[in-house]
């Protein structure tokens, strides 16, 4: 998240920069396949997007993806088509796509997408009912609707489950801390999640309630400020590479700096250590169905 300020200008420079955003300049719009039999050379331009395509029995049809599309493993044998914000169009245009899956917020690259006369499809990701919507959407566009429906049925299900299990439960502030300098071994400059987003709405369906109230997507936070908030529960979204690496117990031990806070003085600090937490894919209901055991621990799940 820090690296996405400093890389804002070599992002726009790239862009202004880029041979074929040049070279082809037709009126912008969005170019969509008539007929899902087109869709068999498919470029994904988000993690959760490549999630989607894949759960949808699609990854064999994917010829590119982001330098972020790690999972499932299949993703990391693709081209790369560099990043959400600075996508090497000249790489994309190679793989000959019939389609190029971008999110609603992708700004000048999907400006730059339509002039390119490449046939897009936008979806959007910031909120649950629209990871839903996506899968739906991808699966009718390419062909895959009877598993788009197994997929949505299956999370709705499970997200019945959870509500079920902890609608009588009482709702514990809930602190998600989603990045920091690990190897300070000191708290500081703690990314957290805010309100506006769909971890905050998985807070809620887990049974818990963010602590943070403030609508600001993923606030920085001081020792301070998690003093005068006070949660009841702090749940620390860690790589999983540095987890193993520095081990989670001494994870935990920094929190002990704010010993005064009800989560740690109750034990109530945890290490979730998935690379798949944040990202908002059909993946989703795992990380909501882990908070609610977190959360809620004297639930028989």
């Amino acid at each position: 998240m820090r690296a996405v300020l400093i890389l804002t200008p070599i992002i726009l420079l790239v862009f202004a920069g880029s041979f074929l955003a040049k070279r082809l300049l037709v009126e912008p719009r969005a170019i969509v396949p008539p007929d899902a039999r087109q869709c068999e050379r498919i470029v994904s331009m988000a993690p959760s997007i490549t999630e989607t395509l894949f759960a949808l029995g699609l990854g064999d049809r994917v010829v590119g993806v982001t330098r972020y599309c790690k999972y499932p493993a299949g993703a990391r044998q693709k081209a790369k088509v560099g990043g959400y914000l600075d996508p090497n169009f000249e790489a994309i245009v190679a793989l000959r796509p019939d389609l190029v899956v971008i999110l609603a917020d992708s700004g000048p690259a999907r400006r730059t997408f339509d002039k390119l006369r490449l046939p897009t499809l936008v979806v959007c990701h910031k909120s649950i009912d629209g990871i839903l919507d996506s899968i739906s959407t991808i699966g009718r566009t390419c062909g895959a609707e009877k598993k788009d429906e197994e997929i949505v049925a299956d999370i709705r299900s499970r997200m019945q489950r959870v509500r079920r299990k902890t609608a009588d439960l009482p709702r514990h502030s809930v602190l998600i801390a989603i990045d920091r300098m690990l190897d300070r071994r000191r708290l500081e400059d703690i990314y957290f999640v805010g309100r506006d987003g769909q971890l905050d709405r998985m807070i809620e369906l887990a049974g818990g309630r963010n602590a943070y109230r403030a609508a600001v997507r993923f606030p920085v936070i001081s020792t301070e400020g998690i003093l005068q908030i006070n949660p009841q529960v702090i749940i620390d979204v860690v790589p999983e590479l540095k987890a193993a690496e520095i081990g989670k117990e001494a994870i935990l031990a920094d929190w002990r700096q704010v010993a005064e806070v009800d989560a740690v003085k109750h034990g109530r600090v945890y290490v979730l250590a998935d690379d798949r937490a944040s990202i908002p894919g059909p993946g989703f209901i795992r990380t909501v169905e882990h908070l609610a055991r977190l959360i809620h621990p004297e639930v028989d799940w």
